[in-house]
């Protein structure tokens, strides 16, 4: 009975996995020009691999291609304009422990990010 289950969940969940997600398309108040330039400040791309970011191909954090149709934001919550926005301003609010560190990113910035972040399709 149990090999049973855990052969019907293998079957289930990578479907759900790849559920097909409609990307959000605009952050209320962010600028992705703006937010492409806030990445390159603040170092984002010294732990990530963000496409169309030159020389940002860290290892450390997972790579953020295709990003807008991600379900979740570090496994935790929703992938939403409002959520994004926290996590990149302050981590430790959506997941306590993070290594994904507070690096002091105004509301403001943090929204500019999160709609370049939505561009990566």
């Amino acid at each position: 009975m149990k090999r049973h289950l855990i052969v019907m969940a293998m079957a289930i969940l990578p479907a759900a996995c790849h559920k097909e997600r409609q990307p959000a398309l605009s952050v209320p108040g962010g600028n992705p020009e703006r937010g492409k330039q806030q990445i390159v400040a603040y170092g984002c791309g010294s732990c990530h691999i963000i496409p169309g970011i030159s020389g940002a191909n860290g290892l450390v954090g997972p790579p953020l291609n295709h990003f807008a149709y991600r379900a979740y934001i570090a496994g935790e919550v929703p992938n939403n304009p409002d959520f994004l926005t926290r996590w990149i301003a302050v981590p430790q609010a959506i997941e306590p422990g993070t290594v994904m560190p507070n690096l002091g990113v105004s509301e403001a910035k943090a929204r500019d990010i999160a709609a370049y972040l939505y561009t990566l399709k």
